[in-house]
């Protein structure tokens, strides 16, 4: 007696779900630009139980994660493009054959030579015709996308030599920001937009993942926020006073997070 596999069990489970006569109406509505923004959502719900430690979650945000494959698997084959073996076997040609240093004759002493091994592979892969920029997917958070433009740049040699140079081109960049014409909301949209993917450019040369930057910081401001509105009513009319209380809530936060006695 044959046993499925949890994988080809979840697999019939969607084409239940995708049975014209049988089926869930609300799967059967869906095409693959009305699941993305669920696969992108189910993507960053594991990566935020990774950060959080969860891993108790872990696992059924894997599985919500494999479902959006197995959905995008099966209206493939539906519509005759591929299916769900043709993904595995194209991501394992492709793990063999960027991984020249265990499967093949290829060497790589550290985790440096083999990235390096790995984005070689990936530009013979584009072609001699191709662009540095190519495969950089443009649905990606735009401060990661940036980064890996600037990365991809620099691979070629167009990039600064030094951290110094880029903070004098954000300083550069802020005075533009500064002098811009208040009346002209185009102008100030590009000199902002200049200004971030230059600040983005900064964290790269200092080794630092601008989205997890971002996000670290974003995570920061909400827990003094959080504090402040626990010792202010910020429902009621703001004036002086109240701007002020908030102000020294939001230092004594900073304080409490240093360890300091904020009673002092």
């Amino acid at each position: 007696m044959s046993t499925v596999s949890p994988v080809e069990a979840l697999r019939e489970v969607m084409r239940r779900l995708r049975d014209p006569q049988t089926g869930c109406p609300w799967d059967l509505e869906q095409d693959f630009a009305s699941i993305a923004p669920y696969t992108i959502e189910e993507a960053y719900e594991v990566a935020d139980a990774i950060e959080r430690g969860a891993m108790d979650e872990l696992r059924g945000e894997l599985g919500d994660l494999l479902l959006q494959v197995v959905f995008h698997a099966q209206m493939a084959e539906e519509a005759g493009l591929f299916n769900f073996d043709d993904v595995a076997q194209a991501i394992t040609d492709k793990m063999i054959r960027r991984h020249g240093h265990v499967f093949k004759d290829a060497t790589a002493t550290d985790a440096a030579a083999v990235k390096q091994s790995w984005e070689a592979t990936k530009a013979a892969e584009r072609g001699e015709d191709a662009s540095a920029l190519d495969g950089v997917a443009k649905t990606l958070p735009a401060l990661m996308r940036a980064q890996k433009l600037a990365a991809r740049a620099s691979r070629v040699g167009f990039d600064w030599s030094a951290p110094e140079q880029v903070q004098a081109k954000l300083d550069e960049e802020l005075a533009e920001l500064a002098s811009a014409d208040r009346t002209d909301p185009g102008a100030i949209h590009e000199e902002m937009g200049d200004v971030l993917f230059c600040a983005v450019n900064l964290a790269r040369h200092h080794g630092v993942d601008a989205e997890a930057a971002l996000r670290d910081a974003n995570a920061k401001f909400e827990r003094r926020f959080r504090y402040v509105e626990s010792k202010v009513d910020v429902g009621a009319p703001t004036d002086a006073a109240k701007q002020a209380a908030m102000e020294a809530a939001w230092e004594a936060a900073k304080s409490t997070e240093r360890g300091e006695d904020v009673d002092k």
